[in-house]
């Protein structure tokens, strides 16, 4: 099973960086989004492809026609938060909030429930495992936010989760669909999305492919755009992390597309089997 998703955000939303960390500094940069969208929904049309589009509450705010271009296609919406701050800095009221902002904006628009979340950055850690019980308070049924491995900005590796199954929060069960992970060497490589995808060459994410049952996929807006500015204040390794590959992201996609099926979120929930997935029972 392999998912393709999206997560909708402005090529300023990069985390832990001090010039793109409030909304009052985005208003500093250029809007691409809508060119950095057509390149997407022209991919989607020409590989016939169905995928999930994890929303920014603050993209449906600032730009709804974007959120209602998706729609209209047909494609299926979840919640990416409203402002695309890190959980782990957040209060559990900070959060509750945010969220709560990103479902409304993107219900009012589209009509349609959100069912689904995926935390910025994969900033969900053993920690701030608060996220889960007040997921399920504000109606998600599915997370994509558990990364069970290494990473900067979140990850839980304790979870040792890498395919579908379920969270058991305080007797609640809500349907996970985590990050993969491919054995190289004894290291955990993340390849489906993002940096990772942009870095490896397509030989290589092909192989991987072809031995994992289960890939999920992440993508931005951002990684289509190799004529984006640079954000100052990054640091060398974010420059090279936020920009290496950029020129070749797209083809490599679309190549994926046309030799590998992939399916939306949606279809996906529809395929496992919920009654012989692993259960993992997290706490506070």
């Amino acid at each position: 099973m392999n998912i393709l998703t999206f997560d909708i955000e402005e090529w300023f939303h990069i985390l832990d960086n001090a010039s793109t960390r409030t909304e009052a500094d985005w208003g500093r940069y250029e809007t691409r989004i809508y060119q950095n969208m057509d390149l997407i929904f022209q991919l989607l049309e020409d590989t016939k492809s169905r995928a999930t589009f994890f929303c920014l509450g603050w993209v449906a705010d600032k730009h709804p026609d974007v959120i209602r271009r998706i729609d209209a296609a047909g494609y299926e919406i979840a919640t990416h938060s409203y402002a695309h701050q890190l959980a782990y800095e957040q209060t559990p009221q900070e959060f509750q909030e945010d969220l709560a902002r990103s479902i409304k904006h993107l219900q009012d628009l589209t009509g349609k429930k959100v069912r689904s979340y995926r935390a910025p950055g994969f900033s969900v850690k053993a920690y701030n495992r608060w996220v889960f019980p007040i997921l399920i308070e504000q109606g998600i049924e599915i997370d994509c936010s558990v990364f069970s491995a290494r990473r900067a900005h979140g990850g839980d590796a304790s979870l040792n989760m890498f395919e579908p199954g379920y969270l058991n929060v305080e007797g609640t069960l809500l349907k996970e669909f985590p990050i993969n992970t491919a054995a190289v060497v004894g290291q955990d490589l993340i390849f489906s999305g993002g940096g990772y995808f942009r870095l490896f060459p397509y030989s290589v994410i092909k192989g991987l492919m072809r031995r994992s049952p289960y890939v999920m996929t992440y993508f931005h807006p951002r990684d289509f755009d190799a004529e984006q500015p640079m954000i100052p204040g990054l640091s060398r390794v974010r420059r090279f992390k936020s920009y290496y590959g950029l020129k070749n992201c797209l083809p490599k996609l679309k190549q994926l597309l046309t030799e590998f099926p992939f399916v939306d979120l949606a279809e996906a929930d529809k395929q496992v089997n919920w009654e012989r997935v692993i259960q993992r029972t997290v706490s506070q």
